[in-house]
C-alpha cells in the first residue's frame, strides 16, 4: 500500500457572495473591510481543495458561510503555495488570511 506524501495539505480560498455582509458577526470580524473588495473564506485541508469545497457546499464538515454563501474557489490566491506539510499549511492559512485582510478583503477563518 502506497503511503501518502507528508506534503499533501493545502490552503484554499473561497469567494463568498455579497450577502455574507448582511451577517453581523461577519461584519464585526472585518472592521477594516474596503467597499468593493471580495468576501472570502480561507481554510486548510488534507483533501484536494475542489473536493473540500464540494463537501462544504454539501454540508459535510461545513463552514456555514461557505455552505450558504460560497461561490467558487479562487486558486489564483492560493495555488502557488500547495501542496505543503501540515504545519506549513496551518501557518499559511493564518498568514494568507492576514494578508488578504490587509488588502481590504472581508475574510472569515474557522
Amino acid at each position: 500500500m502506497a503511503r501518502k506524501s507528508k506534503q499533501h495539505y493545502h490552503v484554499y480560498v473561497v469567494l463568498l457572495d455579497d450577502r455574507v455582509w448582511n451577517n453581523a458577526r461577519f461584519r464585526r470580524c472585518n472592521p477594516d473591510y474596503e467597499l468593493g473588495k471580495p468576501f472570502v473564506y480561507v481554510g486548510m485541508t488534507g483533501l484536494d481543495p475542489d473536493l473540500r469545497f464540494d463537501k462544504h457546499k454539501a454540508g459535510i464538515q461545513a463552514n456555514t458561510y461557505v455552505r450558504d454563501h460560497g461561490v467558487r474557489l479562487l486558486p489564483e490566491l492560493y495555488a502557488v503555495y500547495n501542496p505543503m506539510p501540515y504545519q506549513a499549511a496551518v501557518e499559511m492559512e493564518v498568514e494568507l488570511g492576514i494578508s488578504l485582510r490587509e488588502k481590504g478583503y472581508g475574510v472569515w477563518q474557522a
